[in-house]
């Protein structure tokens, strides 16, 4: 369904976070005096006033929310808000259109060249790396998704290639359930990149083989494209008899890393020594970037994409994740010392519940619009360091007033104290994200060893280089 088809239709828009926002302001592009009705579980967050224009209807609450649902001809669901959910189940039982900003793009973009990679971890890395390799040989790269702009907002100029990080949530709605790796889908990309297949997000899902069924919706529909797949992923090769043309990388007849080369096939491209982001994992990713390159231009030679590769910057402490310890992740992004920067690493894990440890040396920066984020996000719990800290905790409790939140605010003494607290409130599938929007002066001699603290106050060392660490 195209947005010109929503007219003359009952209209629900599901969520106003920002893909919801954009989807908003698309409609409005292209059906400026269609009815709409805003859906929300909780209250449409203050940077949605903006675009609550024309007639719109407003209902809150998630009683409320399923009590309607069924009341309109076409809902239009944000990606946080699971496929399973039993209110939507029913509402497509009543003959609900149930759709999603990426479908919608889909439609509208029936004939782009598009890059889609998905994968339970590296999406933002190996999609932000296309986008750099394909600039690199002249190529104008639009990035979107996650880690980009929002799908349905316009680019500046049309691009020759879109590159898209496609999330779990969002590759669900490709196609109706049903068994296999579904049925008919909306998309068809040039190239799908599956990085790789891990349990995840079972909440959302239901179960293990949802999940991965909810993932391989993106390769459901192709019938020009490539699929471009892991071999060195077991998960991945399981499904590989179901994807079409599939094109292999981490496969010694592609692009492989074998003794401390990328090679290839047999032939050398770069060492990983002069490869900037770290980790077996993000070599992988590496590889399936130039795979996915090379589908799309093979007379592109590797070769001149080295010094691109080599360029691409993804330094430890910088929203790397560190491992696992009882079911939450924990996060170091040291090297964020502004507001700006923190309200960026909080939108990269948007649908985990998050507890930020934020403040450090007190450069006297605005922190209103950072406190504002953290409670209409929302996210799960901050938790402070001195002495700015005292000052963050101040605009939080400015921005909650009578609400008991979320977020949680603790205000902690050291970094010791504040990773335990942490991992006391953090619930398990949860992120413990170190982004403190203030330098590490007088506490610390520089991020890096900030940075080193978090990962040994919370039982894991220095995780960097391990396989499969890589950023959402």
């Amino acid at each position: 369904m195209r947005l010109a088809e929503l007219d003359g239709r009952r209209v629900a828009l599901w969520g106003l976070g920002r893909e919801g926002r954009a989807t908003l302001r698309a409609i409005r592009r292209v059906l400026p005096e269609l009815p709409l009705t805003v859906l929300d579980d909780a209250s449409p967050p203050p940077e949605a006033e903006d675009v609550l224009t024309g007639d719109v209807r407003i209902v809150t609450g998630r009683d409320a929310v399923a009590g309607v649902l069924g009341d309109f001809d076409v809902v239009v669901k944000s990606p946080g808000i699971s496929l399973y959910r039993p209110e939507v189940e029913e509402a497509k039982r009543r003959g609900v259109h149930v759709t999603s900003a990426t479908r919608i793009w889909f439609a509208e973009h029936p004939d782009a060249r598009a890059v889609c990679v998905t994968g339970t971890k590296g999406k933002s890395t190996t999609a932000s790396l296309v986008v750099c390799l394909l600039r690199a040989a002249g190529v104008v790269a639009e990035l979107r998704g996650n880690v980009g702009r929002p799908l349905l907002d316009p680019p500046e100029a049309a691009p020759d290639v879109w590159v898209v990080e496609v999330s779990s949530y969002q590759a669900a709605d490709l196609t109706a359930p049903s068994g296999g790796i579904g049925g008919e889908s909306t998309a068809d990309p040039s190239v799908a990149v599956l990085l790789n297949l891990y349990p995840e997000h079972l909440d959302w899902h239901g179960d293990v083989a949802t999940y991965y069924r909810d993932k391989l919706r993106l390769f459901a529909g192709q019938r020009r494209g490539v699929a471009v797949v892991n071999r060195a992923d077991p998960a991945s090769m399981g499904f590989s008899e179901t994807l079409r043309r599939p094109v292999w990388f981490n496969d010694p007849r592609g692009f492989h890393v074998a003794g401390g080369v990328v090679r290839d096939g047999e032939r050398a491209v770069l060492s990983v020594a002069r490869i900037a982001l770290p980790g077996a994992h993000n070599h992988g990713n590496v590889c399936a970037a130039l795979t996915a390159v090379r589908c799309l231009y093979p007379e592109i030679e590797p070769a001149s994409l080295v010094p691109a590769v080599e360029s691409f910057r993804g330094l430890p402490h910088r929203l790397m994740p560190l491992g696992e310890r009882d079911g939450v992740l924990y996060v170091d992004d040291s090297i964020s010392t502004t507001p700006q920067s923190t309200m960026a690493a909080l939108a990269t894990f948007a649908d985990r519940a998050v507890t930020v440890l934020v403040g450090g040396y007190e450069r006297h920066l605005p922190y209103d619009e950072l406190a504002r984020d953290l409670v209409t996000r929302p996210v799960h719990a901050v938790v402070t360091l001195p002495p700015s800290g005292v000052r963050i905790a101040a605009a939080v409790r400015r921005e909650l007033g009578a609400s008991a939140g979320p977020p949680a605010l603790i205000e902690a003494g050291d970094l010791a104290e504040a990773v335990a607290q942490a991992r006391r409130v953090t619930p398990a599938g949860g992120v413990v994200l170190l982004s403190p929007a203030a330098p590490s002066y007088g506490a610390f001699r520089n991020f890096e060893e900030r940075g080193d603290v978090f990962a040994r106050e919370a039982g894991l060392g220095d995780r960097h280089d391990e396989p499969g660490r890589a950023p959402r």
